[in-house]
């Protein structure tokens, strides 16, 4: 493996994650179809992901890059070491050569703090003050957009923020020295990209402008950030909610961006959310990061679908029993009732409805079918599972022109409708 990772800057990116060590060849044939004007992160995956398919960094890596190299791939290449929450998380991907680090503090942030009544609020936020010292400084200040709209950081906006974010602030910071440490001894360049997705609740520009200033006021180097947006971003389905507002949003949290950075807006669970990719595109100016996962993996189940449809009806019944306990770290809104059983359905019928197809998808719009989910959220048991994790991979090594045909086409619609907005 001679070639190695490098940050990307601003640069618009896309990263692919692998939960198989066997989509590269896929990733590299959309990007070479369908992603001028964009870079590419191959090898990513979380220390969650990991744990759940019993891969390591090292092996992540050397997948990701074996594969980019033998498909031909001579552009820059970054590496995402996913959703890093302890020093140890850092320690193992530096080590590995991973060069852009996803600091994710959600477990520290109030999944309530938007619902909580003034004397509630103020109640919170009595035992929060000391976690935002930063309070004073904020209070009562206005902020003018590009976008003209205008940001009150007054009493509740900043109580509220310091309530919501001020322990996830405080343990971004210390994880984001440590990253620079680690980097900085070995000689390593490094960005960091904070994620703040994973919640229920939106993230306020208030939240976000507070969020931002004190990353990079506490010497963090911020390339992306990635706040909860409005609607829903659901695993494995297109975005659910109004797009003309979502549009506005994101381009009020732009604004926010190139204000205090400039650094990228980063969409998480962004695997199949076509339908709303022009618009971050547009409204960034191509200043974006989009992450996808698991839905490499669903195309991985595709193929085996298509070549061993009997394996998979046996996937789908063996989901089906996991999913219950398999969603619980999830945003997903999938019942079992919602997709057929396999006593209930021909082989085509059960790539629609758990997989889809593009030709039943809506013009412009990705997955919508809420069998995807159920498949999404098993991945890891499957894939450990003695038995069908080496269906899966077996079938994956016997037809690896069917895997990279649809990965190319998967993602290239990706991309696709990404450049679009650009």
């Amino acid at each position: 493996m001679t070639k190695k990772c490098t940050t990307l800057g601003l640069e618009p990116s896309f990263g692919f994650g692998d939960r198989t060590g066997l989509a590269t060849p896929g990733h590299v044939a959309a990007m070479k179809r369908c992603g001028a004007g964009i870079t590419a992160i191959f090898p990513q995956q979380s220390i969650r992901e990991m744990t759940r398919t019993q891969r390591t960094p090292e092996g992540v890596m050397a997948d990701a890059m074996q594969a980019a190299e033998a498909a031909g791939w001579d552009g820059p290449i970054g590496a995402d070491a996913d959703h890093l929450k302890i020093d140890q998380d850092v320690d193992i991907t530096a080590a590995a050569g991973f060069t852009f680090f996803t600091i994710d503090p959600s477990d520290d942030v109030d999944q309530k703090a938007d619902d909580y009544d003034e004397a509630t609020l103020r109640e919170k936020f009595s035992s929060a003050r000391d976690t935002a010292p930063w309070f004073d400084s904020y209070l009562g200040k206005s902020i003018q957009l590009s976008t003209g709209s205008t940001i009150q950081l007054d009493e509740e906006a900043c109580m509220r923020a310091a309530v919501k974010y001020g322990p996830a602030i405080a343990r971004a910071l210390k994880l984001g020295d440590y990253i620079r440490h680690v980097n900085e001894t070995a000689g390593q360049d490094y960005e960091i990209e904070l994620s703040v997705d994973e919640t229920d609740q939106p993230t306020t520009l208030p939240e976000h402008y507070i969020i931002a200033d004190q990353c990079l006021k506490g010497g963090m180097k911020l390339v992306s950030l990635a706040p909860r947006f409005i609607g829903d971003f659901e695993k494995g389905v297109d975005f659910k909610g109004d797009l003309t507002a979502l549009e506005a949003s994101l381009a009020d949290h732009a604004a926010v961006a190139e204000l205090l950075g400039p650094y990228k807006l980063s969409l998480h669970s962004g695997s199949d959310k076509v339908s709303m990719y022009a618009a971050l595109a547009r409204t960034t100016a191509g200043k974006f990061h989009v992450k996808t996962a698991g839905t490499s993996y669903l195309e991985a189940l595709r193929v085996v679908a298509r070549h061993d449809p009997a394996a998979f009806r046996g996937i789908i019944d063996f989901s089906r029993d996991r999913y219950e306990t398999d969603k619980a770290t999830y945003h997903v809104s999938a019942t079992l009732a919602d997709a057929p059983t396999t006593d209930q359905a021909d082989d085509q019928t059960l790539e629609s409805e758990y997989l889809e197809m593009w030709a039943d998808v809506p013009a412009g719009k990705g997955f919508t079918k809420p069998g995807r989910q159920i498949l999404h959220c098993t991945f890891g048991s499957v894939l450990t599972d003695a038995k069908w994790g080496a269906v899966v991979r077996d079938c994956l090594v016997a037809h690896p022109d069917t895997y990279c045909e649809v990965l190319d086409d998967h993602f290239g619609r990706h991309l696709d409708a990404l450049r679009s907005g650009m």
